[in-house]
């Protein structure tokens, strides 16, 4: 069993498409370590199922029997402690299953140049191995050495920047994927880049809910790369996924109720050409579920959750085209 992760548990209370609270801000998790619990997708929320470790968070997928070891990131900001990202490890295949995070006020702020990398002491190179992971099942900095991949960021770097610490965590080695060179500089980033124009918006959402991924399924996976990295265990190989997928979620108080809306992304692991149509990229969370067989945002109340994962607007997306 992993040490446990201290964080502050926020409730939700909801009945319908109502909220107890409008001004929810930042929510905070505790977690442990889950691998090994078991549960069925689209049995209920985390604590229905009775799970020894999760959280209530609404980005947080369902924690079951494929969930690997799962960590909590946080940085220390203004005084507070404030989750930055949760990650679902697995170390056999030395990849995240999913990276779980939140746009807020405070999260979507924009406080740090991620060109100060370069007058760090880490000399421009701010990739570094996950100090949470045990040395043996986790990848570092030269993991992908000679692999023609390139380091992708799940979590994207862009979107932390509200602090030095938050940037900073988005290059431990377990928020990366190896990545085709044109997929992740021309395509992918053009997903991300919208995603982050939404969670910048303090007018399209109070919250808005990301799960990020590779697909790690042993019929979802590209190939295996070598792992180059100086603790790795001989024999260790990576696995790059065949698909990477998003989950989203938005919350919106309109003066009266919270308001939810849902949208998912399905997307192929190869180059697009640096045009690609992002809206053919487009599917239910429904449908997402099918695919990665990973339960999304099923802390919500089942009213609302069945309602936001089963339909998708895409006019109420701003600049999805």
């Amino acid at each position: 069993m992993k040490p446990l992760v201290y964080c502050i548990l926020s409730c939700i209370c909801c009945w319908g498409w109502i909220s107890c609270d409008k001004n929810d801000g930042p929510i905070y998790i505790t977690i442990e370590n889950t691998n090994g619990n078991s549960g069925s997708q689209n049995g209920g929320s985390n604590e229905e199922n009775n799970i020894s470790a999760f959280s209530k968070n609404l980005e947080m997928p369902r924690l079951d029997a494929n969930t690997g070891d799962v960590y909590a990131h946080y940085v220390t900001y203004k005084g507070q402690k404030v989750l930055n990202f949760v990650v679902d490890w697995h170390k056999e295949k030395l990849h995240s299953r999913w990276i779980a995070f939140q746009f807020t006020n405070t999260t979507a702020a924009q406080n740090w140049n991620r060109d100060n990398w370069h007058n760090t002491e880490w000399g421009g190179d701010p990739f570094q191995p996950d100090p949470l992971i045990p040395a043996d099942e986790r990848t570092d900095q030269y993991s992908y050495k000679g692999s023609r991949y390139n380091r992708g960021h799940l979590l994207a770097s862009a979107d932390r920047l509200f602090s030095k610490e938050g940037n900073e965590q988005t290059f431990y080695m377990s928020n990366m994927s190896p990545q085709q060179g044109g997929f992740n500089s021309d395509d992918w980033s053009d997903l991300e880049k919208l995603v982050r124009n939404w969670g910048r918006n303090n007018s399209f959402r109070d919250t808005l809910f990301v799960v990020k991924g590779g697909t790690i399924r042993d019929n979802q996976i590209l190939k295996y790369i070598n792992n180059a990295s100086y603790d790795a265990v001989e024999g260790q190989k990576i696995a790059v996924p065949k698909y990477y997928f998003m989950a989203l979620l938005c919350k919106k108080y309109t003066g009266r109720q919270n308001t939810y809306k849902a949208i998912g992304f399905w997307v192929e692991h190869k180059s697009y050409g640096g045009k690609p149509i992002l809206s053919t990229w487009v599917v239910s969370i429904d449908q997402l579920e099918e695919h990665t067989g990973i339960d999304f945002f099923c802390n919500l109340n089942d009213n609302i959750e069945n309602a936001v994962e089963s339909n998708y607007n895409i006019g109420e997306w701003p600049g999805l085209k």
